[in-house]
């Protein structure tokens, strides 16, 4: 069994521990040192010999030191008899090693009434072992308060394992004497305690000196440590030597950090040494590592390799793997495995499995099966699920159960459902809240939410001041940004609007490029608006083109347009023909001109 501790203290002799054993082919340097030792011990032996009982003392603690055992008890019950308090220490620690532990006890209870800080120690922890801890803390605390590092933090883990306050006090006194994982404990604690008070200036402070701890226990080796001061500094984009750190903890088996290393890598180009990394990761049972695989795989085409480290995922016992999975088989378009696959993972609590099973289910007509995974995605907090239960209630026409959905993943930063949202408190004339949530789904980049903004907007807009000349002066209004903003997403309704604007600034080019690009796209007031603009510049044969093409999409006063053109160049059967479509189109003013231009057109042909 190890001996408790740090050698140099425990044995109370000031030096660090030699290897015991060494290559045949030596250096100059170490063949050096092995003569002094040599030269030390015989200098020792001699004087243990001549009755001096520090020498004895000091000879038996280099002989337990190398494991010599047999050479080493005399010698330290000799200087022990002699009250040599640091030979008791170690002829506990000898006795521990040949398994005789309350004799080991008898002796550090010796050496710590004596004063030994390190006696204490192996004291505290030989009674935690039995469990017996109050004894344990007692013996600890003697330990920690004569400035032992290695006492400290003994006593910081007993007291942390009951909930007591008094822990971190002693972990930072630990931590602040160099042990390294007293100092990632310590970090760790205090960045739960950071998370607590994040929205507080306190908050900040703590989160700065969680950074040092863990920066100190990584400078220290600590691999978990080197993990985390990766992870807080890839956060604040200090990429570089997160990188650096993640290397260092992932060279030292850390699968958490190769795995994170990979991301790292991907996210700057380098797939290649990405699943190097995510390798090493999934072959040391890191389950994202192997989704990770999984997933370049599957981007490379390469089906059969993806579904090997997915399983591997899942087998990592990262239910992730089943849900990539069924993604998989889903986009092959093998339906029932996906289904299988989704289940697994749904039933594990896998919130978007639960929400991508209801959407299985809907798509083949099974909605009752499908509402209780969109609830059970939902209350766990999926926002695809929540707008999907508001999408299922409100193809019901449940209209409240529907907005009642909207709203909850709207609070979650939900596009489509604050535009759903916006529309629903439109229609109830509660503008505020509309334009609130409008707000919300356009800043989230729905063209429909950018229009109905604009709209909303326009609607308040008070009319253009006039120059103090009489002409119009045009300021840029909020309103022509959201449309622009809608219109640059391919918003035709939007794209008609600001043509419509350009066109009253008197920026006909404009105007015409907006309209150009909505008619192309379908719409039909986009087609008659262009058929004005091209009108009025002179080129009315290009205008009957795209008046067509409104009327054609059912624009009836597009159509009227057109039958007043035909019946302008004398083609009076085709102006008739536009002009029934176009009182059959309507609306009512342009149905009530078109009658009357057909009318006329008949009397004309049966003149």
């Amino acid at each position: 069994m190890d001996v408790m501790g740090d050698k140099a203290t425990l044995f109370e002799t000031g030096r660090f521990v030699q290897p015991s054993s060494r290559e045949d082919t030596d250096t100059p340097d170490e063949a050096g040192e092995i003569a002094d030792e040599a030269a030390e011990e015989l200098r020792q032996r001699l004087a243990a010999e001549a009755g001096d009982v520090e020498a004895m003392s000091v000879l038996g603690a280099m002989l337990l030191r190398r494991g010599d055992l047999d050479g080493a008890e005399p010698h330290l019950r000799a200087a022990t008899a002699a009250g040599d308090r640091a030979a008791a220490n170690n002829l506990g620690v000898l006795l521990h090693q040949r398994g005789y532990a309350d004799e080991a006890a008898g002796w550090w209870r010796i050496a710590a009434v004596a004063g030994s800080a390190a006696a204490a120690h192996a004291l505290g922890r030989h009674h935690r072992e039995r469990g017996d801890e109050p004894a344990a803390e007692y013996w600890l605390r003697q330990a920690a308060e004569q400035g032992h590092t290695l006492g400290a933090y003994a006593l910081a883990d007993l007291l942390e394992h009951r909930g007591d306050a008094g822990a971190e006090k002693w972990m930072r006194v630990a931590a602040e004497r160099g042990h390294r994982e007293a100092a990632y404990r310590l970090a760790r604690a205090l960045d739960r305690k950071a998370a607590r008070e994040a929205d507080g200036d306190n908050g900040v402070q703590v989160l700065d000196e969680v950074e040092q701890w863990y920066r100190q226990a990584a400078a220290r080796g600590h691999r978990r440590a080197a993990l985390h001061l990766g992870t807080i500094l890839e956060k604040r984009g200090e990429l570089k030597e997160a990188g650096r750190w993640y290397l260092t903890s992932a060279k030292d088996g850390e699968a958490r950090a190769a795995c994170a290393l990979g991301f790292l890598l991907r996210d700057a180009g380098d797939p290649e040494n990405a699943a190097v990394w995510w390798l090493r990761a999934a072959q040391d049972g890191d389950g994202n590592a192997a989704n990770a695989l999984g997933a370049l795989h599957a981007e490379r085409g390469e089906t059969q390799t993806a579904e090997r480290w997915y399983r591997a995922a899942m087998d990592a016992g990262d239910v992730n793997g089943a849900y990539n999975l069924g993604l998989l088989c889903a986009e092959q378009g093998r339906t029932a495995p996906a289904e299988q696959w989704y289940r697994r993972a749904a039933y594990a609590g896998h919130r978007e499995a639960a929400n991508a099973l209801a959407i299985l289910l809907l798509r083949a007509g099974d909605e009752k099966g499908a509402e209780p995974w969109f609830s059970k995605a939902a209350e766990a907090g999926s926002v695809d699920a929540a707008f999907n239960l508001g999408i299922l209630h409100a193809g019901r026409g449940e209209e409240q159960a529907a907005l009642r959905w909207y709203e909850r993943a709207a609070a979650a930063g939900h596009t489509e459902a604050a535009l759903q949202v916006g529309m629903a408190r439109l229609r109830d004339g509660d503008e505020q809240e509309a334009e609130r949530h409008l707000r919300c789904a356009a800043g989230g980049g729905s063209a429909e939410a950018a229009y109905r903004l604009a709209t909303v907007l326009d609607a308040r807009r008070p009319p253009e001041p006039a120059h103090e000349l009489g002409e119009p002066v045009h300021r840029r209004s909020e309103c022509e940004e959201w449309y622009e903003r809608a219109a640059s997403q391919g918003h035709r309704r939007a794209q008609v609007r600001v043509g419509m604007l350009a066109a009253a600034r008197g920026d006909v080019t404009e105007a015409a490029r907006w309209y150009r690009e909505a008619a192309e796209a379908g719409s039909r007031n986009g087609a008659f608006n262009l058929g004005l603009l091209l009108a009025r510049e002179g080129s009315e044969p290009e205008a009957a083109v795209w008046w067509t093409r409104a009327a054609d999409a059912g624009h009836g006063r597009a159509a009227l347009r057109l039958a007043l053109v035909y019946a302008r160049r004398g083609e009076l059967a085709e102006g008739q023909r536009w002009a029934d479509r176009a009182a059959a189109l309507g609306p009512a003013s342009v149905a009530e001109r078109a009658a009357r231009l057909r009318d006329a057109l008949r009397q004309e042909l049966s003149a």
